[in-house]
């Protein structure tokens, strides 16, 4: 996996159910661990997995572009690329060539809550990820070399996800108006302008306030013996000064009071397209497990029944389907649609709505919802195969839901869901006009 940022695959989901089905059936067995802490507040959590001999090292920090300034928007992101610059006990440019030649992978990712950073070696290297995430939580550089390098990275990689891509603001556009009034309301990619004004002292004072051990999750999951990696933990972080809490932007979110449609012109885009977005449950609602049997039912993979009555049916489109937007403190859902050549992007629109309004006043159909929770089901028993997958759900449940082992119970709580829940959600988060609707039309030169 490629180190990419922050980006939602519209456009390019292509989920087949049917190979869903044909695959083998594999029984899940609970994933057992240890939790643990320092006593400078860096929470450890291990898991054993013989399975191959390898190990991956997840460091979860919980700093998004949610956390930031309004006004210097795009430095959790940013920091995820600074990250890989020099630190105290390695020259720039290094880390890569490290893991490279241990016959490893790495990777970071940006989110509206959390910057995540992974490693994922030969078992036998374990100490490499242990020293290369403990020098680069304190040690960092923080200097005039790395910052004006990564300005730059990041400036071009704007260009290239925003500007040089079809419906490339649609994100932006989506978020500003669905969570108005809220630290949501900007993308991870953030302001370019926020990062050319940005001094160095700026950088450091975000870098000294997020990047402390007490904001920070760290996983080891693989072929390890506890009690060693307990003691090389130990000898890595264990050294590195408690911090206070991390200070943080004040957290509100308004009342959506209205609608919000806007009619965009488009130099890359080639088709038109309709982005409709609600307002959803946050990852910490209880609502969220039917909402997501919900979506997945409505536009997920070509049985959906978007998919079905948009591309195969009436084919007035050649793609239509959604993206959840889950966070810590509210959720969203954004459906799509983009028109076959010659049709009219209005048919898209008011068939994606018919198709809503149908769960809203009918519900969905015994089948329907036996075939998602089936759907559901063996994805989550394949992502506990991934010793790398197995350390980012750990890492990430205990530091937002406060509890790892919910990573064995989740499930549960998916195949509970009734069809009455599922026609609940519909109607409390999309029987609305409070939405927010993007219609996308090529420019005309």
């Amino acid at each position: 996996m490629k180190r990419i940022k922050f980006i939602l695959p519209f456009l390019i989901l292509t989920f087949s159910i049917n190979n869903l089905f044909s695959l083998e059936r594999v029984e899940f067995n609970k994933i057992n661990f240890v939790k643990d802490s320092l006593p400078n507040g860096l929470k450890v959590i291990y898991s054993v997995d013989k399975s191959a001999p390898v190990v991956a090292v997840v460091v979860n920090y919980m700093v998004g572009s949610k956390d930031e300034n309004p006004d210097r928007t795009g430095f959790a992101h940013f920091f995820e690329h600074l990250m890989f610059e020099a630190s105290k006990n390695y020259e720039r440019a290094s880390i890569d060539k490290f893991v490279d030649e241990a016959g490893g992978q790495l990777n970071a990712s940006t989110g509206f809550d959390q910057t995540s950073y992974f490693i994922k070696v030969p078992s036998n290297e374990i100490k490499l990820p242990l020293w290369v995430e403990s020098s680069r939580m304190r040690g960092l550089k923080v200097d005039t070399i790395g910052v004006e390098t990564q300005r730059g990275v990041v400036k071009e990689e704007r260009k290239m996800r925003n500007d040089n891509t079809p419906y490339g603001t649609m994100l932006e556009k989506t978020v500003q108006h669905l969570f108005k009034g809220s630290s949501y309301a900007w993308t991870p990619i953030g302001s370019e302008q926020h990062i050319d004004k940005a001094t160095i002292d700026e950088f450091r004072t975000f870098y000294d306030n997020f990047y402390q051990p007490n904001n920070a999750v760290l996983a080891i999951v693989g072929d390890i013996d506890i009690q060693e990696t307990k003691k090389l933990v130990r000898d890595y972080f264990g050294n590195i000064p408690p911090a206070p809490t991390p200070k943080r932007e004040p957290f509100k979110i308004a009342e959506l009071k209205e609608g919000y449609r806007e009619i965009v012109e488009d130099q890359k885009a080639q088709l038109p397209a309709v982005f409709i977005s609600y307002r959803a449950p946050s990852m910490l609602d209880n609502d969220i497990y039917a909402f997501e049997l919900l979506n997945q039912i409505l536009s997920r993979g070509e049985s959906s029944r978007l998919y079905q009555r948009l591309v195969d049916k009436e084919q007035v489109a050649v793609q239509a389907a959604s993206n959840n937007l889950s966070f810590h403190k509210i959720g969203g859902v954004l459906f799509y649609g983009v028109a076959s050549p010659g049709k009219k992007i209005e048919d898209v629109e008011k068939l994606i709505y018919d198709e809503i309004n149908k769960i809203v006043k009918n519900g969905i159909t015994d089948e329907e919802l036996t075939k998602a929770k089936n759907i559901l089901e063996v994805e989550f028993i394949r992502d506990k195969k991934n010793v790398l997958k197995k350390a980012q759900d750990l890492s990430m449940t205990w530091q937002f839901l406060g509890n790892p082992d919910l990573v064995n119970t989740d499930l549960e709580k998916y195949l509970k869901v009734t069809k009455e829940d599922i026609q609940r959600v519909a109607k409390k988060y999309l029987d609305t006009d409070k939405k927010v609707v993007l219609i996308y039309v090529p420019k005309q030169s």
